[in-house]
């Protein structure tokens, strides 16, 4: 399994992600070519961070045709949320009761 905060560590990778969650993007999904577009980098490096990002399960991609459209998916942040939960409860018990 891919460690989440190595993948997030890149300041790429996070606004590719912020992006897929904008609300100014309400279908979110983004082609390629939307992402170059709004990063102003180029469709190689989108392409390998998107990679990254899908092997770790934070996007999923839909083909359509020759088009491919990426999604955030949150379901991937549920280890994290987990562990986060878990050391809240560890630093402040009354929290979690």
């Amino acid at each position: 399994m891919t460690d989440l905060f190595d993948v997030l560590a890149d300041p790429t990778r996070r606004d590719i992600v912020d992006l897929l969650r904008s609300p100014s993007h309400p279908q979110r999904e983004m082609s390629v070519g939307e992402l170059v577009e709004s990063l102003g980098i180029t469709q190689p490096t989108v392409s390998k961070h998107l990679k990254v990002l899908r092997e770790s399960g934070l996007v999923s991609v839909r083909e359509d045709g020759q088009h491919r459209y990426y999604r955030f998916d949150d379901a991937a942040l549920g280890a994290v949320r987990t562990w986060v939960g878990g050391t809240a409860c560890r630093l402040q018990p009354a929290a979690c009761s």
